[in-house]
């Protein structure tokens, strides 16, 4: 690969790092006891808030319909992600300074299904907090469950419920995005040279 599309790949590893720097995402909540709302950030390695005492509102609510509390601790891949996300940050360099096409193409596809992999994991996790109920709420809805979105909006009950992508998501989206260029424009590249060297053959 040209020395251009080595720098751009080392770019996509790096993007990574917005993971670090802002939540990968947030469910916005409005309800009556909270008319200004209530925002959750998730982190990679965390949870936290819109303020410092946005979970534990969160954890109020859900207690009054029987959600179990929501605690960083409860989520062992808050523990590994970073380590994760290290891995293919240092990846992605190794593999723009190698300048391997067909690298650049795993490195992206591994991302991909990381990504997938973790939109899938967070889903069973909004399944397993929204519908394994503590039988004795104080608020009991026959056959309700609480599952909040895991994109776009939603109303439970008096609540409304809004999940969406944070700044850190981007960091992914950049990462494929930018690698998948590299690809192709690298692809672009070796298919002018073979041209050319045919052509070369032929005079």
């Amino acid at each position: 690969m040209k020395a251009y599309n080595r720098v751009l790949m080392i770019m996509a590893a790096l993007s990574l790092g917005l993971l670090f720097m802002f939540p990968m995402w947030k469910i916005y909540l409005k309800a009556p006891q909270y008319p200004e709302g209530l925002e959750l950030h998730i982190w990679v390695n965390k949870l936290g808030g819109s303020s410092d005492h946005v979970l534990q509102n969160f954890n109020i609510l859900n207690h009054y319909i029987g959600m179990k509390p929501i605690h960083a601790d409860s989520f062992a891949e808050l523990q590994y992600m970073p380590y994760i996300v290290i891995f293919f940050m240092a990846a992605g360099v190794m593999v723009g300074l190698l300048g391997k096409r067909k690298l650049v193409l795993g490195w992206s596809v591994l991302l991909m299904i990381a990504g997938a992999a973790g939109i899938l994991d967070f889903y069973l996790w909004l399944v397993e907090f929204g519908t394994n109920l503590d039988p004795q709420a104080a608020i009991k809805v026959p056959g309700m469950t609480y599952i909040p979105p895991l994109l776009g909006s939603k109303m439970l009950l008096n609540f409304e419920a809004l999940s969406l992508p944070a700044w850190g998501s981007l960091g992914i989206f950049l990462g494929i995005a930018i690698s998948l260029l590299v690809y192709f424009l690298g692809r672009r590249e070796a298919a002018k040279e073979q041209e050319a060297s045919t052509k070369r053959a032929l005079v």
